[in-house]
């Protein structure tokens, strides 16, 4: 078995909003296959695509009804097969989103579970009676909002739901429940995939006694804990000791381990939502029986300040486990270069270069957002035309997740900016994105497209850049200066996150790497001085 998702670079595809075959409006698997040399070109090496099974769209597919099959609107399981030979063709792996916390509440086992309590799917999902006063069995709270229980009069008791109330949670401890889930995984896994991303893998199991979650005595009303909130909801209230994390989940992390280990370099990817999302990370990562990485949210939420990554790498090594993997945007939060963007265009898009080689430098695997490559700022979608529930429901103090999953401008001469020759596309591409599109930073040798490809093709140089060690400098909060070590290899990197030049001392003896792509400034015998995020590569000697 080898380990090339260490270090990896991961493209994520969410398939709504990367390119329409068919001109229904939304983006569909052949409209990706179309687009795999592009792909390819970037110098990525695998690719993540979001859930494309069938599902009834409450939330865009993360609510799935058939996880065998896929959803009309994205094709059917020959477009995706001939999608995968045709990324394996291209020297390209792929991973493919696995949601096995929950199902949709139209999928085939919940419509039998919430038939009656003696059924065979019976005890498939979370269901608990009601207390005396025919309130909710405990004071769980849904992520997006209200209790994590709804009454179902056909039983006459709740059904538990960490997200929307449409995505009844699975219970995983039932062994039936984790047969038919590893099922699921052997299907895809004999079809070809290289692996899986896990969504919210520490949500499959909760405490069996349902007990309560105690409150966060150290509340901060001003804080803002979860993304889609501009305020904090009620489960940021909680401390959430009983409704995820729970030991036994690691149990079934295992046995899904010795599945996966049955087929050739697959890996698997969980993402990890929790109060102490590193020590949680660490633990699903331990050894090599649970998963190959974990998918860290902290860096989805960082807006600037090369102090807070440093703390996360030593806050990471302080516990014991494996190795990490990380991202700065993706389809769920606000895109990157819209977090702490500078007014200046040409700083945009210089913070823009030097933000994506910060990120494919840092030791882990690595996850870049369809449109990161293109720079694309988050768009603003009018309220008319919003998709996202959670924006609408929020709107105006939020606008969710609609403005991060606007479809990809290929082309600014096209309509709908090459992604569809439908009437209409489901979601608006703002005049903006068309002015940053993959035909005009074609012509752009300057362009953050340009230098993605430079960047990535200039990294697989260094094994120290991929698979190596880190170690950080102490250095001002613009500045991030860290060494990779690859046994005799050991590449310093330096990045000034900040606004104006810098000077940066470095007392280990060096030779100055030339070629990344980004400018590096004056040096002057250990000195270094790096323009407005600009960044800095050497070999120590």
């Amino acid at each position: 078995m080898s380990d090339w998702w260490r270090g990896a670079v991961f493209y994520q595809i969410y398939p709504r909003s990367y390119c329409d075959a068919n001109g229904d409006g939304i983006g569909d698997l052949k409209g990706i296959t179309q687009k795999i040399p592009y792909i390819a070109s970037l110098g990525v090496d695998a690719v993540w695509i979001s859930p494309f099974y069938k599902s009834p769209m409450a939330d865009f597919g993360y609510d799935v009804s058939d996880y065998l099959a896929v959803d009309p609107m994205f094709g059917d399981l020959d477009d995706f097969d001939a999608m995968l030979a045709e990324l394996h063709k291209h020297g390209l792996k792929l991973i493919i989103d696995l949601v096995l916390s929950h199902t949709s509440d139209q999928h085939a086992w919940f419509q039998e579970s919430k038939k009656d309590t003696t059924n065979p799917k019976a005890d498939w999902y979370v269901w608990a009676d009601p207390k005396p006063d025919g309130s909710a069995p405990n004071n769980w709270q849904s992520l997006f909002g209200g209790i994590a229980w709804d009454y179902d009069c056909h039983r006459g008791q709740y059904y538990m739901h960490s997200f929307l109330s449409s995505q009844p949670d699975l219970n995983v401890r039932n062994p039936e429940v984790q047969e038919a889930l590893l099922d699921v995984a052997r299907f895809w896994l004999e079809r070809g995939v290289d692996g899986f991303r896990l969504d919210v893998a520490n949500f499959y199991m909760h405490d069996e006694q349902l007990r309560d979650n105690p409150p966060r005595l150290e509340f901060d009303p001003d804080r803002v804990y979860n993304g889609l909130y501009t305020k904090p909801c009620p489960y940021d209230r909680q401390l959430h000791v009983y409704d995820k994390s729970q030991p036994e989940n690691l149990v079934f992390i295992e046995r899904l381990r010795a599945l996966v280990d049955e087929y050739k370099d697959c890996m698997m990817v969980a993402e990890i939502g929790d109060d102490n999302n590193m020590k949680i990370c660490t633990e699903y990562t331990y050894g090599d029986k649970r998963f190959h990485t974990a998918y860290n949210l902290e860096l989805l939420a960082w807006l600037e300040g090369a102090e807070k990554i440093k703390d996360l790498f030593e806050e990471y090594d302080s516990y014991e486990g494996g190795w990490p993997a990380w991202a700065l945007s993706n389809h769920d939060v606000l895109r990157v270069a819209s977090r702490g963007a500078p007014e200046d265009d040409f700083l945009k898009a210089a913070r823009v270069k030097a933000l994506l080689a910060m990120l494919t430098c840092l030791r882990g695997t690595l996850y870049m957002y369809q449109g990161e490559e293109l720079g694309l700022p988050e768009a603003d979608v009018p309220y008319e035309l919003m998709q996202d529930p959670f924006g609408i429901f929020l709107y105006p103090d939020s606008k969710g997740r609609d403005g991060c999953r606007t479809p990809i401008p290929w082309s600014h001469d096209q309509r709908h900016a090459g992604f569809s020759t439908g009437e209409k596309t489901w979601l608006p591409i703002p005049d903006e994105h068309t002015a940053r599109s993959v035909s005009l930073q074609e012509d752009d040798p300057d362009s953050p497209l340009h230098f993605t490809r430079t960047f990535l093709k200039w990294r697989k140089q260094f094994p120290a850049l991929i698979s190596g060690d880190i170690s950080f400098y102490d250095m001002t909060d613009e500045v991030l200066l860290f060494a990779r070590t690859d046994g005799a290899e050991k590449i310093i990197a330096g990045f000034n996150l900040g606004d104006a030049a810098t000077t940066i001392s470095i007392e280990d003896n060096w030779d100055v790497l030339s070629g990344s792509g980004l400018p590096c400034g004056d040096v002057t015998d250990n000195k270094v001085t790096l323009p407005a995020f600009g960044a800095f590569f050497a070999q120590a000697s």
